[in-house]
């Protein structure tokens, strides 16, 4: 579980990170960067819901 949980964390501070990169590129008009935060930004919120649909699922008696 800890595993998990450690996982959950890393995917939240990627999140975070994809929408820094994405800010960053909006205010320089890079939208190299854009592109590149929403694609990863996108993996990451679908890797994330799959996680807490697992950790879901292993909670429920």
């Amino acid at each position: 579980m800890g595993k998990k949980i450690a996982l959950s964390t890393f995917y939240n501070l990627c999140i975070i990170l994809c929408l820094v990169l994405a800010w960053t590129g909006i205010t320089n008009k890079r939208y190299d960067f854009i592109l590149a935060a929403v694609f990863a930004g996108a993996i990451f919120v679908v890797l994330k819901l799959k996680l807490l649909k697992e950790i879901r699922n292993t909670l429920k008696p």
